[in-house]
């Protein structure tokens, strides 16, 4: 599993992991069932805490991304793909108003907003 990490993200580092193994169910390169690596060997192959990994994936049980078992290891759960497209509502409706806040502390019009909002989109 292809996993990176930074330091100078901004975000805990447990959060990258877990973000990027939900990225990679939902893209379905993680199907269910898959066995993911065991904490300790992320741990060591990403070079950090044992605990910033248990942390990741319980952060992924708790979101219903991964099922863990005792002695068995950590599996990916079947998805719920109407409960993950509400969540990235969520997340892209934050991040709209973020974007919002900051183009009226600046002067720019809902209509420059919304223009710039099809050109990093493509035009589409």
């Amino acid at each position: 599993m292809n996993i990176n990490i930074s330091n100078a993200n901004g975000e805990p580092i447990y959060l990258q992991i877990a973000n990027q193994i939900k990225t990679l169910i939902l893209e379905g390169k993680l199907r269910e069932g898959d066995m993911l690596p065991s904490m300790r060997n992320l741990a060591m192959e990403l070079r950090i805490s044992f605990m910033t990994t248990k942390r990741a994936y319980e952060e992924l049980e708790r979101d219903g991304f991964i099922e863990s078992y005792t002695g068995k290891g950590s599996f990916v759960k079947a998805q719920n793909l109407e409960l993950f497209r509400e969540e990235q509502l969520k997340q892209i409706e934050s991040l709209l108003i973020e974007a919002g806040d900051r183009a009226r502390k600046c002067g720019i019009t809902m209509e420059e907003l919304h223009e710039l909002l099809e050109l990093v989109n493509g035009g589409e």
